[in-house]
């Protein structure tokens, strides 16, 4: 399974032995737990009858996990749809912060690429007609849909580690499978983390390439971001595709990896920026905050702020 190979991948990075783990907490975001499994069944993807009905709730990752790796504090599962993974890290974050649980482990997994859900996306209006993606340009039409799973380790450490500096999450109620044209409350997600924080050097943003986005993001910078010093802004969907629930997870840690470097990474070149920004083609060095978003259908907002070591 997807989880547990990145869960493992995370545990061992971090060094967290038995004990560590024990009372550890586990958050795990997806949009659909293990559907493509029985939506779409074929034997790379659970073959095994025993596991049938477990493979039907969305909790099951998070139960394989908990039970391969000896978890036995906190476990949650977030459904936020395409934030599921960034609000993993946060709620995960909350928990360690709050002292609720010495260490947490954040997961985020979903395996879309089954007929049946890729052609209700198409059905919605949502999918790509083309095989490039450029999320601000004019004539977008939508998401290229990816498969992704990620984990992180998140505790308190000295040491050459991103910091995980801010977690906020606000609600549009505006629309089933958008977010709204002028940006909705995400600007006040932006203003609180500034007020708490500071500006931002760079901006990562949700960026999935349907139609509403691309208006969407550029409103809510607009209204938050009028310096004459603009944070530049760094795509990631155009080199992985959208990996829905697990995207914002599996995109932190891809710029939690640069991070370490004191690093920011490239956009993929020719991709049009949003009025007022920039789309740096080269790798930057990280001076400071660097804000990820995440979006769900039905106007759920996530924002993570992270900072180099």
């Amino acid at each position: 399974m997807a989880a547990l190979h990145v869960a493992r991948q995370a545990i061992s990075e971090a060094g967290w032995q038995a004990a560590d783990l024990k009372d550890a907490a586990l958050v795990l975001g997806t949009s659909r737990g293990n559907a493509a499994g029985w939506l779409g069944p074929w034997p790379g993807r659970r073959p095994f009858n025993l596991m049938a009905a477990s493979n039907t709730i969305h909790s099951e990752p998070a139960s394989a996990i908990t039970i391969e790796f000896g978890i036995t504090g906190p476990s949650h599962v977030l459904a936020s749809g395409c934030a599921a993974g960034l609000d993993a890290i946060g709620i995960a974050m909350l928990l360690v912060n709050s002292g609720i649980a010495p260490r947490a482990l954040a997961v985020a997994v979903d395996l879309p690429l089954v007929p049946i859900l890729l052609d209700n996306y198409a059905s919605s209006g949502l999918l790509a007609k083309g095989r490039s993606l450029d999320p601000y340009h004019s004539d977008t039409t939508g998401f290229i849909p990816a498969e992704g799973a990620a984990a992180m380790a998140i505790e308190p450490r000295e040491g050459n580690y991103p910091r995980l500096i801010h977690y906020g999450c606000n609600s549009d109620a505006n629309d089933p499978v958008g977010i709204s044209p002028d940006g909705g409350r995400t600007p006040e997600l932006l203003e609180k983390a500034i007020q708490l924080h500071g500006l931002p050097t760079a901006v990562s943003p949700h960026a999935t390439g349907t139609a509403v986005q691309a208006i969407a993001e550029p409103a809510a910078f607009r209204r938050v971001f009028r310096s004459s010093v603009m944070p530049s802004v760094h795509l990631l969907k155009p080199f992985i595709g959208h990996t829905i629930g697990a995207s914002g997870l599996l995109e932190s840690v891809i710029l939690a990896d640069f991070l370490k470097n004191r690093q920011l990474p490239p956009n993929f070149p020719s991709l049009i920026a949003p009025e007022g920004f920039s789309l740096p083609h080269e790798v930057l060095d990280a001076t400071g905050l660097i804000y990820k978003l995440s979006h769900g259908m039905g106007g759920h907002n996530a924002l993570l702020v992270l900072s180099p070591p």
